[in-house]
């Protein structure tokens, strides 16, 4: 209610009472227009009449100058009815406690507004510590960014002027490269001229020694020729003088012999028997220095025919003392005692290898080997020719030892040679080969002439080797093995081998009954050769070759061109781990796809010397596949040229 200004009314009563004012103003001043103890309406009336007054928004209002009496007549009627209820000492009571109640609450405010305040304060310095930790953290970000940047730059700038540097020096060495170039160029010329004019020096030098030689020469001649002239009677009298002299002493001579002469042939003209005892000494004499000769010829040569051993020859079996090396023994009499060619295969003696012995091939190949050695001893039993035999294929793939086996098995001697040592005899190719044939002829048993590398000097007439102009031995040695080869033999039989079979010539290819490829060996051949050679190099420490080769007595007393080769030796066996196994040795087998029986005996062969060279004498599964892997990338190398394009 807005407050209005008091009214003055007469009254007839007495004013209020000390206590009654003191209590009303108290009423007024802390209650406003809401005074109500247990009177209610005229309470709040009373109530009403307190000159200032509180809004809902604690702000003070200002009093309007007209003032409402009956609000004063219903306080002071309020205020009346107080003082005098029963009550009036409770309502003071209420009041304090009241303001009590109030200040209470008041404080509580306060502290409530105080702990808010702080706790404001506190967001507040929590908010600026944030904005501030923010504000730090975004400026520690920005450094970071600008010393990267900064950082950046720097590193910019040290590449350009690295790269300006290297530039620079690669200018510079490029300057001093060609400075130095220009110096030896300089040099060169230098030294060139000075070679030159030092040439030219010793040419003038010799023409005029020359000179002065000639022009000595020439005066010394003159000089003779003119003491000669001045000197000519006394030089003819010398000359003429001892003409004399040296013809009446000649002449002296020969009237002694001719007198001696003739008085010795009267002697005999005049004894029959000295002079024929003479004339058949003379004859005598003459024979016997010519059937010495000629004896002596023909008797060497009939000894090199039937003991000694052709210079072409490099190895053989043959020999004049019976001597022959047991695998050739086992092989002959196994020939002998077969009958027809399937007996004679099925009583091959697995103990000696059977036919091909350790010679690992491809099945076909095997069996047409095996076959080509039955009819070979059927036909030495039955006394019918022979047939020759050309074997052609990769190097390293068994040529050499099938055709040894084949010697063996069907109980000939057999001899190899190789086609590159016909070439260097030249003129003297076409007498070693007959020497060759003859004494291949005289062999009791039979002979396989074994030539490998036959394209070396068989080689196409019309080009190639044979056609060459630094050959013409070559030519003539290739027509003398026709010559030799144009009919059917009973005593050789002649196997060729060679890795070029379209070189060889048109008429070496028509002496040839049969035809063999060796190719290179397939995954199940490998598999016998790695097994094969495993067990001979490692396991038991033997050789990679063929069992003990045959060779004369000579050669196998270590004397002359047969000394010990081939196989047969005996070594150290090799520990083998656990790990390595058939399988490991079938992973081998698989790695080693494109290899001949060669490389696989030499890669063996590697494996036993890369034990022997570890310290302990023991062959590993690691051991294996590393030089496995290093040879498999050694043929593959090879097999690219070593890097070549």
């Amino acid at each position: 209610q807005r407050l209005q200004p008091p009214r003055v009314f007469p009254s007839t009563r007495a004013p209020f009472p000390d206590r009654s004012r003191i209590m009303l103003r108290a009423a007024v001043e802390r209650f406003g227009a809401h005074v109500a103890v247990g009177a209610g309406a005229a309470g709040a009336a009373a109530a009403a009449a307190v000159p200032t007054a509180r809004c809902a928004k604690d702000e003070a209002k200002t009093v309007a100058p007209s003032f409402d009496p009956e609000a004063l007549e219903r306080g002071a009627k309020a205020l009346r009815e107080i003082n005098l209820s029963p009550h009036a000492k409770n309502v003071i009571a209420m009041s304090t406690e009241q303001e009590r109640t109030k200040a209470a609450e008041a404080q509580a405010k306060q502290a409530e507004m105080q702990a808010l305040a702080a706790q404001h304060a506190t967001n507040t310095e929590r908010v600026r510590w944030e904005e501030q930790r923010k504000t730090d953290e975004a400026r520690a970000q920005q450094q970071a960014q600008i010393k990267e940047y900064e950082d950046q730059l720097a590193r910019k700038r040290y590449n350009s002027e690295h790269e300006a540097t290297r530039q620079r020096n690669a200018e510079m060495v490029k300057m001093q490269e060609d400075a130095s170039q220009r110096q030896e160029s300089l040099r060169r010329q230098t030294e060139e001229q000075i070679q030159q004019s030092r040439r030219e020096t010793d040419r003038q030098k010799a023409e005029h020694e020359r000179e002065l030689i000639r022009a000595k020469s020439i005066a010394e001649a003159e000089g003779r020729i003119a003491e000669n002239r001045a000197n000519e009677d006394v030089i003819r009298r010398q000359m003429l003088a001892r003409i004399e002299a040296e013809t009446s002493k000649a002449m002296q001579l020969l009237q002694e012999t001719l007198s001696t002469v003739g008085k010795g042939f009267f002697g005999l003209l005049e004894d029959r028997q000295r002079g024929a005892a003479f004339v058949g000494g003379i004859t005598a004499l003459a024979v016997g220095v010519y059937g010495a000769r000629e004896g002596s010829r023909m008797g060497f040569r009939m000894l090199e025919r039937y003991l000694g051993q052709p210079s072409l020859v490099r190895e053989t079996s043959r020999n004049i003392w019976g001597f022959r090396p047991q695998a050739a023994q086992a092989a002959t009499a196994t020939a002998a005692q077969a009958g027809d060619g399937a007996s004679a295969v099925a009583k091959a003696s697995p103990g000696a290898g059977g036919i091909l012995g350790d010679v690992v091939l491809q099945r076909n190949l095997e069996s047409r080997v095996k076959h080509l050695a039955v009819a070979t001893a059927n036909t030495r039993k039955n006394s019918a020719p022979f047939r020759n035999v050309m074997l052609y294929g990769p190097p390293g793939t068994g040529k050499t030892m099938a055709a040894k086996r084949l010697a063996r098995y069907s109980g000939l001697d057999y001899a190899i040679m190789t086609g590159g040592d016909v070439a260097p005899l030249g003129a003297d190719a076409v007498t070693r080969i007959h020497e060759l044939f003859d004494w291949a002829s005289t062999s009791r048993r039979g002979l396989l002439l074994f030539i490998d590398e036959a394209d070396a000097f068989l080689a196409k007439r019309s080009g190639g080797v044979a056609a060459s102009e630094t050959a013409p031995g070559v030519r003539a040695a290739l027509n003398a093995l026709l010559y030799r080869t144009g009919e059917l033999s009973r005593d050789v039989v002649l196997v060729v081998a060679t890795n070029r079979p379209e070189d060889l010539d048109a008429a070496v290819l028509d002496r040839m009954d049969e035809a063999l490829e060796f190719g290179l060996p397939d995954a199940e051949a490998r598999q016998r050769m790695v097994r094969l050679y495993f067990d001979k190099l490692i396991a038991r420490g033997e050789d990679a070759g063929d069992d003990a080769p045959a060779q004369g007595l000579l050669g196998a007393m270590g004397i002359g061109k047969g000394g010990k080769r081939g196989g047969g030796k005996k070594g150290t066996p090799i520990a083998v781990s656990a790990d390595v196994d058939d399988a490991a040795l079938k992973a081998v087998a698989e790695q080693t796809e494109g290899f001949s029986g060669r490389e696989i005996a030499k890669m063996m062969a590697s494996v036993q010397g890369e034990v022997y060279g570890s310290n302990a004498p023991e062959l590993t599964l690691d051991i294996l596949r590393g030089v496995v892997s290093h040879k498999v990338a050694e043929h593959a190398a090879r097999g690219a040229g070593f890097g070549k394009k």
